[in-house]
Formats: C-alpha cells, sequence, structure tokens
C-alpha cells in the first residue's frame, strides 16, 4: 500500500501499541488531527447557513464592525499559526522523503491544521461583524483541544529524546505556544464581553463614528489583513472608473481625526507647560507635538524598524540560494537517517532547513511581503499623524489670530502675509517634516546594519564601497539647498512676467490700435529670458541630483570589487558577490533621502521658531490688564479661547462639537433700561508703544440715538469706534456698556458695567452684546451677496429687502449673473467701491442688534446713493427701530439729522451736545461747519452735473462680468471640450483610463527632434551598460570560483591552470572598470538631457503661445476669457516648465529598469515567462484603476484647498468686524469643517497611494518568487550557473522598489499633460494677416499726409460665421474737417472705428485714405500712422514716459508739449520725477479723468493727421469733457477728427454728422441742419438726450400729471409712460 496513514515499513509494524498508546508516533499524530476536524465539522455549517440567510452579507452596515478585545493579537497570532503550519507541512514532506514509503501521518496533520486555522480567522470575521459572541465558544474549545493534543506530541518528544536540534521538535514546541497565546485571547474576551458562564453579558454599542453614515474613511475600523491591504479601498478606487469620485462619496472624517479633537490635544500639551510660578514662559511647541502626537510616530518608528531589518532578508536568501543551488538535490545518507529516526520515523535536523534552496525562496518572498506591508503601514501611520498635526496647527493658528491685537496687524508686527505663510506654508513643512521624521532615525540603523553585513560578506574592501556612499551624501544636500535658492529666484521672475502679460491682455486693444504689440511682447520675452536662465540652473542641479542617484551605486560597486582584486587577487564567490550588490541597492535609498530629511528638518526648526513667535504675540484685552492697575486672577488672563476646559471629556465627541464656543444668540430686544448704550469716562487709549492716539476721551452715547462723530482727517474718528470696541490698548480710564436685563455685556481687562461689584466670575464670563459694524475699508467674504449681508444670521424675506432698497442695491443685484446668489470673489473683487461698501453698511443694518457703529459709509458713494442712504437707511429703517447709532462721516450737510454730536480733533474731544448747544455755546465752530457745508454744496452741484458715478460703476461691473463669467465656465469649457473629441458618452469611461500619447508626443516634439533622439538613445544605452556592468559580474564570478574548484591545491602550491586564470583576471577587471566608467558617463547624460529637453519644450511652447496669443484677432480676445487666458501663462506654463521633465525622467528611468529585469530574469530563467503573463495582466488592472481614481482624489485635494486658505486671509482682513459682531465661534466651525474636508480628500489620496503600493509590491515579491522558483525548480531550461541566478534575483529585487513608480509618475504625466494640451489648443488660434499686399518701403513716409477719407460701399462683419455689422456705407471726409458720428446703441459706431485699423472683416467695398487702399498696408504701418482715443483709458505701469511713447522715439520736449496741450503739464511737474514719475498698474494712482486726459496726449504724440475719438468722453465728467472738446478744436485743427458720440450734445457743432441705424449710414449733414428737422432719428436722439440729462422729468397726458421723478428713477419703471418714449425714440 503506498499511502497508508502510518506508512508500510516492512520490519516495523507501524500499527503496534505494545509499547502504550501514546508511545505509537503515529497515534499521537492522529491524535493531533482531531481538533482541526471537529472545527471544521462545526463552523462549515455554521458559516454556509450563515451566509446563505444573509445573501446581502456584502452589504452589512459598517456600524456592525465592532472589534471583540484581541482583536489585533489574535490576527498576528493567527498569521503567525498559518506560517508555522507551512513550516510543518514542508517539514513533513521533506522527512517523508528519508523513508522507505510513504507516512501520510508526518504532514498530513499540518495540512488540516493549515485548513483549520483559516477556518478559524474567516469564522472570527463574521462573528465579529454579526456581533454575536456567543458562537466564539467553538474556537475556545478548538484552541483548548489543539493545546492539548499538540502539548502531549511534544511531552513525547521529549521522552525519546527528541530536542531543539531537531527542526520537528522546534515547530511542536511553536505551535504548543501559539495556541496556548490563542486561548488566552479567547478567555479574555470571555472575560471582558462575558457572553458565556456570566448572568449578565456586556451590552456593547459600535462606535459613534460607525453609527454615522457619512463617515466613510474606514481605516481605523475594518479588521487587521484590511488595514494592512488597504481592502476596504477597493469599492472607492474601483468605482471611479464609472463616475467620478466627489466629495459626498469621501463623506466625513473620524472623531479622532477631526481639527477639533486634534486641537484640543494639542492645546493642552501646550497650556499644561505653563506653570503658576513662571506664567509668561513660552511653552515649547516641540514638546506640545511630541506630548499631543508621539505615540503614532514612535509606532510608526517601530514599523519602519522591523521593514528595515527585513530588507535584509533579500540579499541573505539571494547568497542562500546562490550557494546551495547546485547542492540542493542531495539527500540525507543512510547513515543519517538512521542516526535521527526516533518513534520509528525520521527527524529533519534543524541545521539542513536553511540549506534547502526552496525553502530559502519561499523566506525570501514572505520577508518582502511582510517588509512593504511594515512598511507602507509606517508610511500611513505617519502621513495620518501629519494630517491631523497639521489640523491641529491650523486651528491653533486661527485661535491666536482672532485674538490678535489690533495693534499688532496695524502696526505691521504681524502681516497677512506672514500669517498667509504660516498657513500656507508653515504648518506644511511641519507636516512634511513629520512624515519623513520616522526616517532621521531608522536610516542610520539602515546604513550601519548594512555597512557590517557587508563587512561580513566581502571584508574591508566592503568599506572602501560604503565609505564612497557616505562621503557622496554630504554634495546631495548642497544640491537640494541651492535647489531650493533657484526655485525661490524663478518664482519672483515667474511673478513679474505675469504681470506684464496681464497688462498686456488687458489693453490688447489699445496695443494692437497703435501697432505696439511687439514692444511690449518683446518686453515679456525680456523677463521670460531671465526666468528661463534660473530654470537653466534649476534644471542643472535637477540632473546632477538624478546623477548623484544612480552613478553612486556604480561607483561604490566598482571601488568595492578593484580593492577586493588587489587585496585578494581574486573576485568573490557569486553567492557573496550578488548579496553585496542587493546591499549596496539597499543603502543607496537612505543616503539619497538623508539630504531631504535634513533639509526638511532644518526647515521645520525654522517653522516652528516662526508658529512659537506668532503664539507668543499679543492678544486683544490682555494688554488692558497687562499694563493696567486692575488685578485679574490668573483665570482672567488665560483669554478664554473656546471655554475647551469646560468641555466634558466623558462626554462622546459629538456633543463637545456642539459646546465649541456656540456664541450667545441675542433674545429679543428688551426694553432699553438706561439712557446710555456706551460710556468712556476718562480714557486714554494707545495702537501699542504706550503712546496715546486717543486722550482724555470722556463721552456717552444716549441709547435708540443717533450719534454722529465728526472732525478731520486723522483726528482719531475710526480710533474712537475702535476703542469703544476693545480693539485699542487702554492705558487709562474705563469704558462702560450699559446693562440689559438677563444679558451679560462686558468688555475684557479694565472695563467694568455700572453697580456692580465683579466676581471671578463675572470677569470670566464678560461678554459685550454683539454690535453691528460696518468698517471705512469694506470687507466681504469670499460668498454670495446675500450671505455677505445676512452675515449667519436667520434669513428674512421683508427685512433683506427693507435692507436692499436702503442701500438701493437692486440695480446693481439685477445686473449680476445670479442676482444675490452671485459669489462674489475673494475680497469683493469683481465689485467697484461703492458696491462694496453698501454690501457692508446694508450688512450691518441686517443684524438684529441694539447697536450699530457706522464708520464713513459715505466716502466711496456718489451724492443720491448718500442721501437715499441716509434717508431710508439710517433715518428710517435704523431709527424706526429704535437702534443706537453712531456715525461717523465728513458730510457735514447730515449734522441737522443728528440727535447728539461728538467734534473730535487731534485725539481727543472737542466738543459734545446737539446742534442747538454747539450752536448756543461754540459760535466759531459752527461758522466754520456752514463755511465747509456751502463748500459741500457746491461740491454737489459739480457732482450731479457729472454723469452719476454709479451708473459708470454699474456699467464696468457688467463688462467685468462678462469676462468673470467666461472665467468662471472656462474648466467647464475644457472639461466639454474633452468630452466632445469621443463620439459618444459610452466611451467617457474609456476616455477616463486612456493615457493622451498624442499630447505626450506634441510636448516631445516641441522640445526638438535632436533632443528626444539624444535622450531615447542615452537612456537605452545607459540601462543596456548597467545591465553589461552586472552580467560581466557574474560570469566574472562564476568563471573564477569555478576554476579554483576545480584546480587541486597541494601543499601550497598552485595548479597552472588557476595560475593561467589570474593573468585572465587582469583582462575581467579592465572590461568591468570600462563598463562601469562608460555606465556612470552615461548616468551624467541622460539625466542631462530629460531636464534640458523639457527646458527646450517649455521655452518653445511659451514662445509660440505668446506670439499666437498677442497676434490673434481682437475678435478672438472678445469671445475667450481674460482668466483662461492667464490660466495658460500661469498655471500650466508653471507644470511645464517644472514639473514635467521631473515626473518623466522618473517615469522612464523606473520603466527601463523593470523591463531590463524582466528581461534578464528570463534570459537566464525562461521558465518565468509563463509566470510572467498573469503578473502583467494584474498589473495592467491595479494601474488602470488606480490612475482614474488618483486624478480625482488629487483634484479633490486641490480644490478643497483654495477655500482654506481664502478663510484664514478673509478672517485676518476682517478681524475688527468679526470680533465686533461677536462671530467668532462661527467662523471657527466654519474653519474646523474647511480643514477637515481638506484633510478628509488629502488622506483618501494618501491612502489610495498606500493602495497602490501595498499592490505593486505584494506584485514584485511574486516576481521574486517566480524567479527563485524558475530557476531553483526549473534549473535545466536557461543558463542558470550560480552567478546568473545571482544576477537574475538581484534584479528581481529591485523591480519590488520600482513598480509603483511606473505606476504613480504614469498617474501625474497624465495629469500634468493636461497643461500642455490646453497650451496646445491656443497654438492652433488664427494670426491677424500682418503682411498686407503692399511692401511697407512703398508706402510715402508721411502719409497720410492730408488725411482725406474715402469709404466705398463697405461692408464689415466680426468673424465669417456672423451676420454683417456694417452694409454698404459710402462716406467722403474732407482733409482736416470734424466729422461726428452717432447712433443708438449697436449700431455699428465702434465698428467703424475699428474698420479704419483693418481690426474686423471688410468682406466687401474698401476704404481709400490718401489714396491708398488700407486694405493693401501692412498692419503694422496702417496702425502706426493713425490715432485713436478709447471710450475706456488704458494706462501701463512703468513711467510716464513710457505710456505716451513706448518707442522711445520723441525727444522731451515734444512730450512736455503733449502733456501742456492735454492740461497736465503742471501736474506732471509736480510729481516726483517729472516724466519719469510713476504709473502703478492700471493708472490707478490717476483719476479717470486724468487717464484719459493722458490718452489724449498719447494721441498728440502720434502727430498723425488722422484721429479718432471713440466714445471718448463716455467716462469722464462734463468738465474734463470740456478740456477735450477745446484742446480737439485747437490742437487738432488741422487733422481730421471723427468723433464717435454717445452724447449727442458733443458733436452738435461738427462739420459733418453722420447718423447709423443697425448697421446702415441713414443721415448725414452738418449738425444744425439735422436738428433742423423735426423727424430726423438725430433730433430724436438729441431730445432724448437733453431729458435723459435733466434734474426732474413730469409726463403729461390730456392735462393730467402722469408721472414724475427723475429721469433714471422713471426709467427703471419699464412699464412706464416715459420708460415707453425713451425706447421708441432710441
Amino acid at each position: 500500500m503506498a499511502l497508508s496513514f502510518c506508512g508500510d515499513d516492512q520490519h516495523i509494524n507501524s500499527y503496534s501499541v505494545k509499547d502504550g498508546v501514546l508511545n505509537n508516533g503515529c497515534f499521537v499524530d492522529a491524535l493531533n488531527l482531531v481538533p482541526h476536524v471537529f472545527l471544521l465539522f462545526i463552523t462549515f455549517p455554521i458559516l454556509f447557513i450563515g451566509w446563505g440567510s444573509q445573501s446581502s452579507k456584502v452589504q452589512i452596515h459598517h456600524n456592525t464592525w465592532l472589534h471583540f478585545p484581541g482583536h489585533n493579537m489574535r490576527w498576528i497570532l493567527t498569521f503567525s499559526l498559518l506560517f508555522v503550519h507551512v513550516c510543518e507541512f514542508a517539514e513533513g514532506i521533506v522527512s517523508n522523503k528519508g523513508m522507505s514509503t510513504n507516512h501520510l501521518h508526518l504532514f498530513m496533520p499540518a495540512f488540516m491544521g493549515f485548513i483549520a486555522a483559516t477556518t478559524s480567522v474567516v469564522y472570527y470575521h463574521n462573528i465579529e461583524t454579526s456581533n454575536f459572541p456567543k458562537l466564539l465558544l467553538v474556537l475556545f474549545i478548538y484552541w483548548v483541544l489543539a493545546f492539548v493534543t499538540k502539548s502531549i506530541k511534544l511531552w513525547k518528544f521529549a521522552a525519546h529524546y527528541v530536542g531543539p536540534q531537531h527542526l520537528r521538535f522546534c515547530i511542536t514546541a511553536l505551535l504548543v505556544l501559539l495556541y496556548g497565546l490563542l486561548m488566552g485571547v479567547e478567555i479574555n474576551v470571555i472575560r471582558v464581553r462575558k457572553y458565556v458562564f456570566f448572568a449578565n453579558p456586556q451590552k456593547v454599542k459600535p462606535p459613534e463614528d460607525l453609527q454615522d453614515l457619512g463617515v466613510r474613511f474606514l481605516q481605523p475600523f475594518v479588521n487587521l489583513l484590511s488595514k494592512s491591504t488597504y481592502w476596504w479601498m477597493n469599492p472607492l478606487i474601483m468605482g471611479a472608473h464609472k463616475r467620478p469620485i466627489e466629495l459626498k462619496r469621501i463623506g466625513k472624517l473620524p472623531i479622532a481625526m477631526r481639527a477639533l479633537t486634534n486641537y484640543l490635544r494639542l492645546k493642552d500639551a501646550y497650556e499644561d507647560q505653563r506653570t503658576a510660578e513662571d506664567p509668561n514662559r513660552a511653552p515649547s511647541i516641540w514638546r506640545s507635538m511630541y506630548r499631543a502626537f508621539g505615540r503614532p510616530i514612535l509606532l510608526s518608528s517601530t514599523f519602519r524598524y522591523l521593514a528595515d531589518l527585513l530588507g535584509f532578508a533579500g540579499p541573505l536568501c539571494i547568497s542562500g540560494i546562490v550557494k546551495y543551488l547546485n547542492n540542493s538535490s542531495v539527500d540525507p545518507t543512510a547513515k543519517e537517517i538512521e542516526e535521527n529516526t526516533y518513534l520509528g520515523v525520521y527527524f529533519m535536523p534543524s541545521i539542513e532547513l536553511l540549506k534547502d534552496t526552496s525553502v530559502l525562496a519561499v523566506l525570501l518572498f514572505l520577508a518582502l511581503i511582510l517588509q512593504r506591508t511594515f512598511l507602507q503601514a509606517s508610511y500611513y501611520v505617519t502621513i495620518e499623524t501629519g494630517i491631523n498635526l497639521r489640523g491641529a496647527l491650523l486651528a491653533m493658528i486661527y485661535n491666536k489670530m482672532l485674538r490678535l491685537s489690533t495693534s499688532n496687524m496695524s502696526m505691521g508686527e504681524m502681516t497677512l502675509g506672514q500669517i498667509n505663510n504660516l498657513v500656507a506654508i508653515e504648518t506644511n513643512q511641519l507636516m512634511w517634516f513629520l512624515f519623513l521624521c520616522p526616517n532621521l532615525w531608522a536610516m542610520p540603523v539602515q546604513i550601519v546594519m548594512g555597512v557590517i553585513l557587508l563587512y561580513y560578506l566581502l571584508g574591508c574592501s566592503a568599506l572602501v564601497g560604503a565609505s564612497v556612499i557616505v562621503l557622496l551624501a554630504p554634495i546631495q544636500y548642497l544640491i537640494a539647498t541651492k535647489l531650493a535658492d533657484t526655485q525661490k529666484s524663478s518664482l519672483e521672475h515667474s511673478t513679474e512676467r505675469l504681470k506684464k502679460t496681464t497688462e498686456i491682455l488687458k489693453g490688447i486693444k489699445l496695443l494692437k490700435l497703435y501697432a505696439w504689440e511687439n514692444i511690449f511682447c518683446g518686453s515679456v520675452e525680456d523677463t521670460r529670458g531671465k526666468e528661463l536662465t534660473s530654470l537653466k540652473t534649476f534644471a542643472f542641479y535637477t540632473s546632477m541630483s538624478i546623477f548623484m542617484n544612480a552613478a553612486i551605486p556604480i561607483a561604490a560597486v566598482l571601488a568595492t570589487f578593484v580593492t577586493y582584486f588587489f587585496w585578494t587577487g581574486t573576485v568573490p564567490a557569486p553567492a557573496e558577490a550578488f548579496a553585496a550588490l542587493a546591499l549596496f541597492h539597499i543603502l543607496v535609498t537612505p543616503l539619497f533621502l538623508l539630504s531631504t530629511v535634513v533639509r526638511f528638518a532644518v526647515k521645520a526648526l525654522f517653522s516652528v521658531q516662526k508658529l512659537g513667535e506668532f503664539l507668543q504675540s499679543d492678544e486683544i484685552g490682555d494688554d488692558s490688564w497687562r499694563n493696567g492697575d486692575m488685578p485679574v486672577s490668573m483665570e482672567a488672563g488665560k483669554k478664554h479661547v473656546g471655554g475647551t476646559k469646560a468641555i466634558n471629556r466623558k462626554q462622546p465627541m459629538r456633543y463637545q462639537m456642539d459646546n465649541y464656543e456656540q456664541p450667545t444668540r441675542r433674545q429679543m430686544r428688551p426694553s432699553e433700561t438706561e439712557d446710555v448704550a456706551v460710556k468712556v469716562s476718562n480714557g486714554f487709549f494707545s495702537w501699542g508703544s504706550n503712546l496715546s492716539t486717543l486722550s482724555d476721551i470722556n463721552i456717552r452715547i444716549p441709547t435708540g440715538q443717533l450719534t454722529m462723530i465728526v472732525g478731520q482727517v486723522g483726528c482719531g474718528k475710526s480710533s474712537l469706534l475702535l476703542a469703544m470696541l476693545g480693539e485699542m490698548q487702554n492705558i487709562d480710564g474705563r469704558v462702560f456698556w450699559s446693562k440689559l436685563p438677563d444679558y451679560e455685556p462686558v468688555h475684557e481687562g479694565n472695563i467694568s458695567w455700572s453697580g456692580m461689584e465683579e466676581s471671578d466670575d463675572d470677569i470670566r464670563s464678560k461678554n459685550r452684546y454683539s454690535v453691528a459694524y460696518a468698517t471705512q475699508k469694506s470687507w466681504l467674504l469670499n460668498a454670495t451677496v446675500e450671505e455677505n449681508i445676512t452675515f449667519g444670521s436667520p434669513f428674512n424675506k421683508q427685512r433683506y429687502k427693507a435692507v436692499i432698497d436702503a442701500c438701493s442695491l437692486q440695480p446693481d443685484i439685477d445686473l449680476l449673473p445670479f442676482g444675490d446668489q452671485t459669489e462674489i470673489g475673494e475680497r469683493g473683487i469683481n465689485l467697484s467701491g461703492g458696491q462694496r461698501q453698501r454690501i457692508c453698511v446694508a450688512r450691518a443694518l441686517y443684524q438684529n442688534t441694539n447697536i450699530v457703529f457706522l464708520d464713513d459709509p459715505f466716502s466711496a458713494l456718489d451724492i443720491h446713493l448718500s442721501d437715499h442712504l441716509m434717508q431710508e437707511g439710517i433715518l428710517k429703517f435704523l431709527q424706526d427701530d429704535k437702534r443706537t447709532v453712531v456715525l461717523v462721516t465728513h458730510k457735514l450737510q447730515y449734522l441737522i439729522h443728528a440727535d447728539w454730536i461728538i467734534a473730535m480733533k487731534d485725539g481727543s474731544v472737542l466738543r459734545e451736545g446737539t446742534l442747538k448747544d454747539i450752536q448756543t455755546h461754540d459760535i466759531e465752530l459752527y461758522e466754520h461747519w456752514k463755511t465747509l457745508m456751502n463748500r459741500q454744496d457746491h461740491g454737489l452741484e459739480k457732482d450731479i452735473q457729472q454723469d452719476s458715478q454709479t451708473t459708470l460703476e454699474r456699467k464696468t461691473l457688467r463688462r467685468a462680468f462678462y469676462s468673470r463669467e467666461a472665467k468662471m465656465d472656462d474648466e467647464d469649457e475644457e472639461e466639454e471640450e474633452e468630452e466632445e473629441d469621443d463620439d459618444n458618452m459610452s466611451t467617457t469611461t474609456n476616455r477616463r483610463s486612456k493615457i493622451p500619447w498624442r499630447v505626450c508626443w506634441c510636448y516631445m516634439s516641441s522640445g526638438g527632434f535632436f533632443m528626444v533622439f539624444l535622450m531615447v538613445s542615452s537612456k537605452l544605452l545607459k540601462h543596456s551598460v548597467i545591465v553589461a556592468i552586472d552580467y560581466w559580474l557574474a560570469i566574472w564570478t562564476s568563471k573564477i570560483n569555478g576554476t579554483i574548484d576545480n584546480g587541486t591545491i597541494d601543499n601550497g602550491t598552485i595548479d597552472n591552470g588557476t595560475i593561467d586564470n589570474g593573468k585572465n583576471d587582469s583582462h575581467y577587471l579592465l572590461v568591468f572598470t570600462t563598463l562601469c566608467a562608460a555606465g556612470i558617463t552615461l548616468c551624467l547624460i541622460t539625466s542631462l538631457t530629460v531636464e534640458f529637453l523639457g527646458l527646450s519644450a517649455a521655452t518653445n511652447l511659451h514662445h509660440n503661445l505668446l506670439n499666437k496669443i498677442i497676434h490673434a484677432p481682437i475678435r478672438f480676445f472678445d469671445i475667450t476669457p481674460l482668466g483662461q487666458i492667464l490660466n495658460r501663462f500661469s498655471a500650466d506654463t508653471n507644470i511645464i516648465d517644472q514639473h514635467i521633465p521631473p515626473t518623466l525622467e522618473s517615469l522612464t528611468r523606473s520603466t527601463l529598469l523593470c523591463l531590463s529585469a524582466i528581461g534578464v530574469i528570463s534570459s537566464i530563467t525562461p521558465a518565468f515567462l509563463i509566470a510572467l503573463v498573469p503578473l502583467a495582466v494584474a498589473f495592467y488592472f491595479i494601474q488602470k484603476y488606480f490612475r482614474v481614481a488618483s486624478k480625482d482624489l488629487q483634484d479633490l485635494d486641490d480644490s478643497t484647498q483654495l477655500p482654506l486658505l481664502c478663510h484664514f486671509s478673509e478672517t485676518a482682513e476682517g478681524l475688527t468686524t468679526i470680533r465686533a459682531f461677536r462671530h467668532e465661534a462661527r467662523f471657527k466651525q466654519r474653519m474646523l469643517e474647511l480643514t477637515d474636508t481638506n484633510n478628509t480628500a488629502y488622506l483618501f489620496l494618501s491612502a489610495a497611494n498606500r493602495w497602490l503600493e501595498v499592490r505593486t509590491d505584494y506584485l514584485g515579491a511574486v516576481i521574486v518568487l517566480a524567479a527563485a522558483g524558475a530557476s531553483i525548480w526549473f534549473p535545466s531550461i536557461g543558463l542558470a550557473s550560480g552567478g546568473l541566478v545571482g544576477l537574475g534575483l538581484t534584479y528581481a529585487l529591485t523591480v519590488t522598489n520600482y513598480l509603483n513608480w511606473v505606476v504613480r509618475n504614469l498617474a501625474d504625466l497624465e495629469v500634468q499633460m493636461a497643461a500642455v494640451k490646453k497650451v496646445n489648443s491656443f497654438l492652433g488660434t488664427e494670426s491677424e494677416n500682418y503682411e498686407g499686399t503692399m511692401d511697407a518701403s512703398q508706402v510715402p513716409e508721411n502719409w497720410p499726409q492730408d488725411g482725406e477719407i474715402k469709404i466705398q460701399d463697405l461692408c464689415v462683419r466680426y468673424d465669417p460665421m456672423l451676420k454683417p455689422v456694417l452694409k454698404h456705407v459710402n462716406m467722403y471726409i474732407e482733409p482736416g474737417q470734424k466729422v461726428g458720428i452717432c447712433g443708438r446703441t449697436g449700431s455699428g459706431k465702434s465698428s467703424l472705428s475699428l474698420a479704419f485699423f483693418n481690426m474686423v472683416d471688410m468682406f466687401e467695398g474698401k476704404i481709400v485714405i490718401d489714396g491708398i487702399d488700407i486694405c493693401k498696408l501692412p498692419l503694422q504701418t496702417l496702425r502706426s500712422r493713425l490715432s485713436i482715443i478709447l471710450q475706456d483709458p488704458v494706462l501701463f505701469s512703468g513711467s510716464i514716459r513710457f505710456n505716451l511713447d513706448p518707442e522711445r522715439t520723441c525727444t522731451d520736449d515734444r512730450l512736455w508739449e503733449a502733456l501742456e496741450i492735454a492740461q497736465l503739464k503742471n501736474m506732471v511737474k509736480a510729481l516726483p520725477g517729472g516724466l519719469d514719475a510713476v504709473v502703478t498698474e492700471g493708472g490707478e494712482n490717476f483719476s479717470v479723468g486724468q487717464r484719459q486726459l493722458f490718452c489724449l496726449a498719447r494721441a498728440f504724440v502720434r502727430k498723425s493727421s488722422i484721429l479718432i475719438m471713440d466714445e471718448a468722453t463716455a467716462s469722464i465728467d462734463m468738465a474734463t469733457e470740456n478740456i477735450l472738446q477745446k484742446v480737439v478744436m485747437t490742437a487738432f485743427a488741422d487733422r481730421t477728427v471723427v468723433t464717435i458720440a454717445h452724447r449727442v450734445a458733443s458733436i452738435l457743432d461738427a462739420e459733418q454728422v453722420f447718423v447709423f441705424s443697425s448697421g446702415i449710414l441713414v443721415e448725414k449733414d452738418s449738425g444744425p441742419n439735422l436738428l433742423a428737422q423735426e423727424d430726423s432719428l438725430f433730433s430724436g436722439l438729441h431730445r432724448v438726450h437733453t431729458i435723459l440729462t435733466a434734474d426732474l422729468v413730469i409726463v403729461m397726458k390730456r392735462g393730467n400729471i402722469l408721472e414724475y421723478d427723475k429721469p433714471e428713477t422713471l426709467l427703471e419703471q419699464e412699464d412706464g409712460m416715459f420708460a415707453s418714449f425713451v425706447r421708441a425714440d432710441m
């Protein structure tokens, strides 16, 4: 019988029990089967019934995931058990070989034990997820039985003198130990949960996070296997293929990871360092970080140490496999069998195990799996801790920021920039430091271990190689610091370049009309040149860094083997040589990383220093008790940060969230108790530095009345408001806030309220009520208009409407694309000053507070709006509500409305009282006010003459939103474009996983074909040479050692064969050295070519993009949003400049490394190819799923970061407002939400990276196993000599490191190539035809000398797809004639002005100027000979001289003459620098009128005989317009002037007037003649214009007055009579 359980040996009766049952080894083994069979019999039905009844097993809601006590311990022990069972099985098989017949009992129990252990863990997992602990009893019984049976076996072994020298004894002892421990775990579950043997079992609820369906980040809650392989991420990552990952799908963070939780941990650690003895000592941030987050870092470091130690198993196993490869088939001799036979069977000695190559191969595989699992676990723990730390730091900075003293901000001790840097840079530096810090202590250990092992393998020569690596490490550090510096300088240049590009794009119309585009383009190219110089340096250092990384291992190997050769005269055996090679690869990584880690550590030190300074800076309210005279207990000094101490730690976290500084909600307004709302007595206030800004302040603010504060600029009016709000340092005196019943008012520090003794508690709870406050410099949130006005208060439609009307915001809101739901940008960028100010006032009016502080709300408003706001908003809305209003103003005409007036002068109160009091008591002041009022009235008349400033603002708003909207749609459009590339929607899932090869090729080709060729060839060469080096080493080591084995060594004389071979050695050495040198040189070449290929691609792409866009037709700028064009020059150019080259380099390097490794292994052991097919399929799917998910998560991370940074900067700007409103808690809550959202995205992104790395690492481990297996089990196929097998395995080990980089770089490159695609889409833009059919030399120098214009049958359109805007126009303008062109909006007036410059498509007819058809002229010539003044004045940053004459062709006299004509000479002379005085961006340092006059001077400098004025007076006031008209009549007397007018009045005295309607010329004659014709269009336009400029319009019908009001008011009533008249006439 070949397969009997107890064997069938002739001389032994295996079944005899005459020595006692337990002394029969086979019976003991059979006994060991019983527990396993018992477990399988009982659990299988339970599992099947369970699975059958719960077909929806997979959808079990995760709130039932409840870990039993000892959960992780059980998983670890079970995995160890499985491993030991595998060893037992292997040992049984090997021992069985030594027997004459097959003994099943040697390996059968081990096999069953393996199955039972697997079942036990599956069974346990199911019980745990269904939370049914009673069924665990089965496992308890199993562990007990297994423990007992194994103990019997061990006892019998000991009795028969089997000891630790035998492998089976060791294995059995280990199993006894493991079963004992598992039994202990089971007893512990019973002890804690009391599910059996106890009367009342413990009821347990799952963690709160799991009851919350919103929590999707399950890493902390899943079982150990899922934790270590990120199995729970599968649905998310695979689902990303079907639909993109959105914020909803990643849900919320678990409570332990939320910013609030971590903030409380960090803050406690920080505050606990403050002692009563030394309250002012600054706590150490490092210590706080260690106390709050030290434990996870220690855990991570432990994982890291384990991983590093397991890493060394690779080289050692390779060494063993190569050493024992050829004698692995040696079976034990008969003598050995006899010596080791006990209980009738053969016992294998322990030492034999590690000589078996198959065992070594499996061990290598397991070591790799474990090493990678530990490494990824270490990464994950540090990243999670880093994210937690960042959340805590952000909350800490935010809390501190909300309490920063205002003087700090205003005196510039703490600027906005510094705060933004803290948030955006320093916290990230610390987070990154935390990611990398386990390396700081793991690396030295790794290096020391590596060097010791090398020494053990190769002796002293190994130290030479190691020292090469160590000595070159500082150079790496040097390069890293240089890189950081270069990046800084290139950033400065790119900012400058962007500024210039923005200016060009904003003024593109003017540049084209004046033919200046090339001058400005050149200036951008200059800046770009400087930027490229920095980028070249950057590229050089990057390539050096890459070169060092690639060349160091080659140099080290060369140094080692050359030294070894000269030392011993031979080379090491293949086993040592390849183990050493693998060790060198391991050593390079920590040394390369060390420079990065050290750099981050240095940065972290600086960051912590900055953070410390920030956290120690002055706080509001602290100053009052610091400088004051009032003793305050320690408790009051500790600012209440948010009542963290009051939180009950035992309560579940959810309630803490609610308690987190909820603002005290205001009750309905109770009846006022006192007649004084605020009173300041004997107050001295300062902005720091103890010099009082306000001195001797004694005032009172009467309750429910309107108090006005007046005085000259800078006399301390705004400071007085801030002093009352407690924002200033209080040197002396008190501020009293009246007390409301059931409501405690208060001011911190020295401020008390009447009639109450202060107790300790009161000081702590003091809290004056919320004050609605509108600052002078308006402050808006990055939110909708409605959210800005309601500002966190409940929405009340009626009240909201009343406020909107009072601030006359309705017309502005109607202009916005989404009404009051429009997002107004960061700092309200897309609104004018007046509009922003009115929204701020509306916010103050809307809030339901007793007291309203308005700080000069009229400063940015015109007279109509100011009056309306005063009447409707302040007098009606607020006074009807009986609210206490304090108004700071310069408009003295409103003093008559004031109930109480405070007049200030030089920081102290001059007078206080009613207007009547002041009139009687201080006649001088009253008279002074009267004269000022008269002056203001004159100003008013002027104001009213002007075209209302507000209508102007509304116009610009309309324009801004056109471009703004487009900017918002930018990204959507691009998405759509991408989708249009594919024909139908079914391909979209496919599209998301495609790699954009076409775009990659476009990028490469823009780098130049020579560079591409150089890169590809040098890369291939380099990798071939590296393979050649290792291959040569394999042949060399095998040959020599082979010969020495064969040669005979006798009494110290060496056989001739070996001596000859020694001579040949020198040629081996020579080739080896040459190859190494070639390899190092090629490393240098490849690293340089990739970087410089990237640089030349970036240079060409930017150059082409700039030229294409600047020479694009004007229509392109009308339909393409400015934001979209700017994005190409900023974000996309930055990616192309700095991000693509390193990614490309890394991708090509890791791909080629993997391919060359697989090639080498396949050539050595072709059997490996069989295993390669399934591995390749698995790899394909892993990368396909990961790339899509990674891109989505990357986008989420980017998109959630911006709102967080914006929230910080807008809070810093609006501190005083937030504190006045007492809304700190709401803002903190918002900050915590934003931080958590960003952290969730980032956590998922890093978990996805771990998901990928674990999978690719396991694939790598399987590759190593396959390579080892192929060489061990199929040695006959291929050329497997010892050296070559070593080579193959060393290469297989490198694959594990590079597989995940292939995928990650591929994913990054895909994201980055989108930038190239976007830039490319603009490179297809058509340019204007600059050439013309005439040569520039044929045009006379002084053309056009007369200025005669003939227009014949002209038809014009903007685009061949659009309708014509001018149809068959015929005109003749005599030389020197002054001509007016008018018509309704959209009649084609402006299109005609563009036609003169050939900027539109003239598809029929022609314009002949002085005998030359302008279509034939080169554009540059035509446009440089005409002048135009546009409706919007455009100035560029630079000097006045540059703005008038960028070509630098005119003399100073000519420029002064032009300025004199434009009435600007005196103003420019007064400026510092005269003609070289600075013009800021957009000419913001001049008024609109002045800018328009500069444009006039610019036109005059040209001295062209034709001037075109395109609605040039539309945006200026009457006075400037009159100057303009006068100048044009005198200075341009002998030139042809074409005026396109929107006010008919301005062209009444023109010699000829042309009237257009819908693109057709309908009337032409002189102005007076056309006016005389009653029914002419011109007289209709004139009538409407006259009526619209009137102050009051009365509409009558049959003797009845139907309507009367201001014309603009009547126009707003669309169904009114007046509006219909105007529409008919227009």
